[in-house]
């Protein structure tokens, strides 16, 4: 028998369906949080093309480039988990709130030469902290307004606007750089936020107690809900940092960061390094990796829910499944990155890459609602702290490992993205092993 989610309606999902396109209040708040990472990660590419090209002409070293770009994770990681508490205890959206109106204002203040390294590590790391929230916020407010059978491709679609802010990024920041000067990058990137900010205070809503009586995971039934409106749930850590299952999300997010942050900030060098050719003379070609991930993220979202929808194969069947081919499939094409003698070549190969490991989100991106759906917000603040750590450790360790190799030499470029693939490559295999579908922490009746 297939599962059509009719047992899952609750106080957002209505009986019967408005026909006009985002009349569905968790249609709008889901299209903001899509806007949301869009943003936020039109402002981290936008860095990294801005400060690519400051420190190109200042003379900067790739391992102090390096250093600098990593400073972001400093921050960001050192904020996912208050984030994640600060939302379950305010809400999502006041937290999103206090999170863009920080990095926007961060951003503007950024210094604009790369002779003021210090200036420039310091306001990263405070970007880093303020969008430490981003993350945790969102999937807080998805855990509360999606039902359950909608969250792979809720979950797929909002994590899908880093990958679309990034193509957008990638084709149109180069050229604004070049015109305009890059530290005009830091300033459109504010402006931006700011925009965000006031749709999100126009629109985003905070969710009444009424949304307590929707079942937060599959199989259950939703009653025993009432007299319990409005309570925080206390938050479980020891079973929480006890549990495998949490650490197999733990780790694939390290995993996957470590290969996505290395991509993402050093696609630039890469294209300048390996394949001699600019960003801004690629056209709209250059889009091309993020426009891949964008998609391959929502059709692994949507296999992952095809799969436990029509009963093909378990909750935990279905995350592992996607889990494992993007990331074997990514850790493969990783490889073949250095082995790129032409911009075509480059390109099929970056794009392989991150759509593969975009697909792979669809797995363990998910999982954490289905093992702890009230505890969302704080188990991917634990999560989302590892994956920016391994930005930490991968954006500077690829900039050590250039450096050292020298100016020029492939060598250095198989070396980091080796490291990339026998990390992917085991975080699957962990998952595999540990991965479970269902609630894991809380009476069932308790909420």
């Amino acid at each position: 028998m297939k599962f059509d989610g009719a047992q899952y309606q609750h106080a957002f999902v209505r009986k019967h369906p408005s026909q006009w396109l985002l009349q569905e209040p968790r249609h709008q708040v889901v299209l903001l949080c899509f806007l949301a990472t869009l943003v936020a990660y039109v402002e981290r590419v936008g860095f990294s093309i801005a400060f690519t090209e400051m420190a190109k002409r200042a003379g900067t070293s790739e391992a102090v480039k390096g250093a600098v770009m990593s400073a972001f994770y400093w921050g960001y990681a050192f904020s996912q988990v208050p984030g994640g508490w600060a939302a379950q205890k305010y809400g999502g959206r006041v937290t999103l709130i206090v999170s863009f109106l920080l990095w926007s204002t961060g951003s503007l203040l950024t210094p604009r030469s790369a002779q003021s390294t210090r200036g420039i590590t310091a306001a990263r790391v405070l970007v880093g902290i303020a969008q430490g929230g981003i993350i945790p916020s969102i999937h807080t407010v998805l855990s509360q307004w999606i039902p359950p059978h909608e969250r792979a491709k809720a979950v797929s679609l909002t994590t899908s606007g880093m990958y679309l802010g990034s193509a957008a990024a990638m084709l149109m920041l180069p050229y604004i750089a070049a015109h305009r000067g890059p530290g005009s990058l830091l300033l459109l990137n504010g402006a931006l936020g700011y925009i965000w900010l006031a749709l999100w205070l126009a629109v985003g809503r905070d969710i009444p107690h009424r949304e307590l009586m929707m079942p937060m995971s599959l199989g259950e039934s939703g009653r025993g809900t009432s007299g319990r409106k409005g309570r925080t749930p206390a938050t479980p850590w020891r079973k929480i940092l006890g549990h495998p299952a949490v650490w197999a999300i733990l780790v694939n997010n390290f995993t996957f960061h470590y290969a996505f942050y290395v991509v993402m900030n050093w696609l630039p060098t890469y294209f300048d390094k390996v394949l001699h050719t600019s960003l801004a003379s690629l056209s709209s070609a250059k889009t091309l990796p993020y426009l891949v991930m964008f998609l391959t993220s929502n059709l692994g979202g949507w296999a992952g829910d095809y799969l436990i929808t029509q009963r093909i194969t378990s909750t935990a069947g279905g995350r592992k499944a996607v889990n494992t081919i993007g990331f074997w499939g990514a850790g493969l094409a990783l490889l073949a990155m250095p082995m790129a003698r032409s911009v075509t070549a480059g390109l099929i190969a970056t794009s392989a890459t991150l759509g593969l490991a975009g697909f792979a989100r669809g797995g363990f991106s998910v999982n954490h609602m289905d093992i702890a759906p009230r505890h969302a917000g704080v188990v991917m603040g634990i999560s989302n702290t590892a994956g920016t750590v391994a930005g930490v450790i991968g954006v500077a360790m690829t900039g050590f490992i250039l450096d050292h190799a020298g100016e020029g030499n492939l060598r250095g470029w198989w070396q980091a993205f080796m490291l990339a693939t026998a990390l992917c490559w085991s975080g699957s295999v962990l998952f595999l092993t540990n991965a479970r579908g269902e609630r894991l922490f809380g009476d069932l009746n308790e909420f």
